[in-house]
């Protein structure tokens, strides 16, 4: 499985591989990846320019909210963007570009949403845990250093995710 983290690591450094499942979203066919990955687009903190991430949907602790990780810690931009501004637009399955506020879950809470993620997708942890391992600090564990974000709907949504109109 040490393979599996050095993979993981490299798709999240290589901008190429970690941007590609962008194209799908940009054209329409985000529905296609499924319910577990979604776009993510926000305004860059220093250029006010809209940005796009995608990332992987931990948990719906509501039927109006995604819970992302930040899996490379506080670092990451899109975490940084979203402390700036929390407005945002998500998009995944058949939702697209549906305005959403991020709010960031307490650091208290997030060694449980962490383990909870580890129960319901072993093999996925696993990846996602080696990848993360090489940014963990020296004696910090990842409830500790790893911020948790919920985004959450402006609109309710349809049984079937698609916006109210």
């Amino acid at each position: 499985m040490e393979v599996a983290g050095r993979a993981g690591s490299r798709f999240l450094h290589d901008r190429r591989l970690a941007r590609s499942p962008l194209w799908f979203y940009r054209h329409g066919l985000g529905w296609l990846l499924g319910q577990r990955l979604l776009m993510l687009e926000h305004l860059g903190r220093s250029s006010g320019q809209v940005r796009e991430v995608c990332l992987e949907v931990v948990d719906r602790p509501t039927p109006a909210s995604y819970r992302v990780v930040s899996g490379l810690g506080p670092r990451s931009q899109w975490f940084r963007n979203l402390q700036a501004d929390p407005r945002c637009r998500v998009s995944t399955g058949r939702l697209r570009h549906a305005a959403a506020t991020a709010r960031r879950l307490p650091q208290e809470q997030v060694a449980a949403v962490l383990a909870d993620y580890a129960a319901r997708h072993p093999r996925g942890w696993q990846v996602l845990e080696r990848t993360m391992r090489q940014h963990l600090p020296a004696g910090r564990t990842y409830g500790e250093f790893l911020p948790v974000v919920d985004l959450v709907l402006e609109q309710p949504t349809d049984g079937a995710g698609a916006h109210r109109r």
